[in-house]
């Protein structure tokens, strides 16, 4: 198993997250200015060609970790729907229940909402930043390779709009103390672990509601 130390200089060289424009001490004072990534992993668990980060859970709020809450949105069960507001991601179960996941969101000006669907799905994805993230100097340009410190994390459900993609994802991410922020670029962000887990249970075609003020739009 992958020691906490070895985490360190396997994530400190990791670019800025796919959709964050803040600095980790910006963020989470407690993270301190010397990228302290090691502190958030208690170790590592084999995931096909890469080990998975383990993160400690007690340095995050209770209610972020995943557990199956009451839910009368009254979608069928299978729908994706993520709260905005409230950082929350639920997948929706029978009889009154959802599964529900902590997640980042993006920012002000920058979050998007609305229908769409699962178009597909991809475990340890590379990443290629959009041209408005480049232009505005939020990621460098070229593809990034799969693995454990690529923005994307261990898995990404890519959302589309009839067979559009529309460039916003449900991913991974390698900076655990941005879950329950509102930091991002749009993109809905969760634990390494937790999309490995959501990634699992939701199929290709699956719907995803994002809202803001409990209202999705189109």
């Amino acid at each position: 198993m992958t020691t906490r130390r070895a985490f360190l200089g396997l994530l400190a060289g990791a670019p800025l997250a796919a959709c964050n424009q803040m600095r980790s001490a910006e963020l989470n004072p407690a993270v301190g200015t010397g990228q302290d990534y090691d502190r958030w992993y208690i170790g590592s668990r084999p995931d096909g060609e890469y080990q998975l980060p383990l993160v400690d859970r007690k340095l995050m709020r209770a209610d972020l970790t995943p557990q199956y809450v009451s839910y009368d949105g009254g979608e069928r069960p299978g729908t994706l729907v993520v709260d905005i507001d409230k950082r929350f991601l639920y997948l929706v179960q029978d009889n009154g229940k959802a599964l529900r996941y902590g997640v980042g969101v993006g920012r002000r000006g920058f979050s998007w909402k609305g229908v769409a669907r699962v178009g597909r799905k991809a475990p340890w994805p590379a990443w290629n930043p959009t041209s408005t993230m480049v232009r505005l100097k939020i990621a460098p340009g070229g593809s990034h390779k799969a693995g454990v410190d690529n923005p994307l994390g261990a898995r990404a459900l890519y959302l589309y709009q009839g067979d559009r993609d529309i460039l916003f994802r449900i991913h991974g991410t390698n900076e655990p103390w941005s879950i329950g922020e509102q930091v991002s670029s749009g993109c809905i962000r969760m634990l390494n672990e937790d999309i490995v887990d959501l990634y699992d249970r939701v199929p290709v075609g699956a719907t995803v509601l994002v809202r803001r003020s409990g209202r999705a739009s189109a």
